[in-house]
């Protein structure tokens, strides 16, 4: 019987919590909140998608992560060059592209990501597809709001999602 594919994860802490990588073929497909239940969901989802199983251990796509995460909470990265490898719908992946054209320190609402996505009428779909990023900060997810500019719903809570967008706004941790 041929071996499964292996999802390397390992766990890191930084500034606004522990995160969990993980990477597969050599690109990152994980970075999960490990503090909240939301991070064993999309774990369990990823290896049920690519047929792998999770093994603890590094690559050298974590390691690139983990320090090009160091660079960003030490405010020496605004982007991230890891290579990634999104895994979910079309609608998902053409959510999580749109994302990644979200400029460091803005935000936009679920309705504008929806619209940019060419389904003005799919904010729900869009916000799903937001809570379904296994990618947390490097696919920033953290930058849309509610229409309101309300902080709504993050995979790793109110809280990081607010650290997060004050680290790009202000330059600090310091709450909005």
């Amino acid at each position: 019987m041929p071996l499964k594919p292996t999802l390397t994860v390992q766990s890191h802490s930084f500034p606004c919590g522990e995160l969990w990588l993980g990477s597969y073929g050599g690109r990152l497909c994980l970075c999960s909140w490990a503090a909240l239940p939301h991070h064993s969901l999309v774990e369990r989802r990823l290896t049920r998608l690519l047929k792998a199983e999770a093994v603890e251990g590094t690559s050298e796509v974590i390691d690139l992560a983990r320090r090009q995460l160091d660079e960003y909470f030490a405010l020496r990265r605004r982007a991230f060059s890891v290579p990634l490898l999104t895994v979910g719908t079309d609608f998902r992946r053409r959510v999580w592209r749109a994302l990644l054209t979200i400029p460091y320190g803005e935000t936009l609402s679920y309705a504008r990501l929806a619209a940019r996505v060419g389904s003005p009428l799919a904010t729900r779909a869009a916000a799903s597809a937001c809570g379904a990023n296994a990618l947390s900060i490097l696919i920033p997810c953290h930058r849309v709001t509610g229409s309101d500019g309300s902080l709504t719903g993050y995979g790793g809570g109110l809280a990081a999602k607010r650290t997060l967008l004050c680290l790009e706004r202000r330059g600090s941790v310091t709450p909005i």
